[in-house]
């Protein structure tokens, strides 16, 4: 969601975006003419007339579970977002029985929150963080 229109949007994604990741957005952009959404989230700058960038991970709840904001000169990181949705959709799905270490990606092992894990997260953590 931005404060841009969604003509900008459409152009946007069939200029750029589309030239960056195969088939475009995979998901609905939307416009926040006016910045009210902006304004509930307290990324809305009044003085400027815009929204900061930021991005909100939303359960199914309506419970914000992951948000960061960042000033406009830096970029956000799609695929880090999408990698933290994942992370929540298996933590949900497993009813918080497991749980993402730094860095986690699917396929890789996860945590079994309890009193055995206590000192032992590094072992975990050290095998799901082998760089490729």
């Amino acid at each position: 969601m931005s404060m841009d229109s969604v003509f900008v949007h459409k152009i946007w994604n069939e200029v750029e975006i589309s030239k960056m990741v195969s088939g475009g957005v995979p998901f609905a952009m939307l416009s926040d003419a006016g910045g009210r959404v902006g304004s509930l989230y307290d990324v809305y700058d009044i003085d400027a007339g815009v929204d900061t960038r930021g991005r909100f991970i939303i359960d199914p709840d309506g419970v914000i579970q992951g948000y960061e904001v960042l000033t406009p000169p830096v970029g956000r990181n799609v695929l880090e977002t999408l990698r933290q949705i994942q992370a929540f959709q298996l933590v949900r799905q497993s009813k918080g029985a497991e749980a993402t270490p730094s860095g986690w990606r699917p396929g890789k092992p996860t945590l079994k929150p309890g009193p055995d894990l206590v000192g032992r997260v590094w072992e975990t953590w050290k095998t799901s963080m082998a760089f490729d």
